[in-house]
């Protein structure tokens, strides 16, 4: 019960933030939800031996921000991460041992990257035209696998998938999120054009419906690879949970990891559509 209602309230906020929120509000718990999730990367890094200064990671996350709500030019966030590189690593050179200098920064840098530029892509995506039915396809695409994954995988899931990194996923679970990710995606397809048939444009979705297929299989596969990446994180940090955040969920990473994946390679789908002139979504 308590995992169920962590969910739904979850779950109504975010929709609630793509169809009613103002961008500076959906920057604003896209923020948090980096810091928090930070917070558990650097506790992960801990547990593998590394030492990130937690505010040195507070305020990077926070800076790659900055750049979203007042119409900055999206390639500032490439001299932010630079300067920010460059201070973690002045910072551990003068006061980490030497053998956990150039390990240190590395692994510091690449929390930023894992966890706060994918997440600078929501506020990102919904500012796009028909942003809002962009985010719902991608989150409901989301959600949608990793729930028949778990349902289909813990019931008939015979053949694991990767023991090595997550034992509990098999591939019927994997094919089934799959099947899950497509049938979700469709109905965001079928809500849209019922709501187009009745001169409503509030979920307005106009690529034709096989590039909606592949961007839902193509979401799914990301969103598999991501939970399976953060999976190997925390085994190799000995760790079970990312964390304790989120009542029956474990940590903020454990819910967002597919998302980490799956939010650059829709932001990437969507960059080669434009470049080929394939129409918007």
């Amino acid at each position: 019960m308590q995992r169920i209602l962590t969910a739904v309230v979850l779950i109504a906020a975010v929709f609630g933030l793509i169809f009613f929120g103002q961008l500076w509000m959906i920057t604003l718990f896209a923020a948090l939800v980096a810091e928090l999730a930070a917070y558990e990367y650097i506790q992960l890094a801990k547990a593998g031996g590394a030492d990130i200064p937690l505010v040195w990671m507070i305020v990077g996350t926070a800076c790659l921000f900055l750049p979203i709500v007042p119409n900055w030019p999206l390639d500032a966030q490439l001299p932010l991460l630079s300067a920010l590189a460059l201070s973690l690593l002045a910072w551990n050179g003068f006061r980490a041992p030497l053998d956990h200098v150039l390990p240190d920064t590395a692994q510091g840098l690449f929390g930023l990257l894992y966890v706060g530029f994918p997440l600078t892509l929501i506020p990102l995506l919904w500012k796009q035209e028909d942003g809002p039915a962009l985010l719902l396809f991608l989150m409901v695409c989301v959600w949608a696998g990793d729930i028949a994954a778990l349902y289909i995988g813990r019931n008939f899931g015979k053949r694991k998938l990767a023991p090595r990194l997550s034992p509990g996923k098999t591939w019927e679970g994997s094919i089934a999120s799959v099947v899950g990710s497509v049938l979700a995606g469709m109905a965001v397809v079928l809500v849209s054009d019922r709501l187009a048939a009745r001169g409503s444009t509030f979920l307005h979705i106009s690529e034709p419906v096989w590039q909606s297929l592949v961007l839902a299989i193509v979401i799914n596969i990301a969103a598999q690879v991501g939970d399976l990446l953060e999976s190997a994180i925390k085994r190799g940090a000995k760790v079970k949970d990312s964390g304790t955040m989120l009542p029956g969920h474990g940590g903020i990473l454990d819910r967002i990891d597919a998302l980490l994946l799956g939010a650059p390679v829709l932001w990437y789908a969507l960059l080669i559509k434009d470049t080929f002139k394939l129409g918007g979504f």
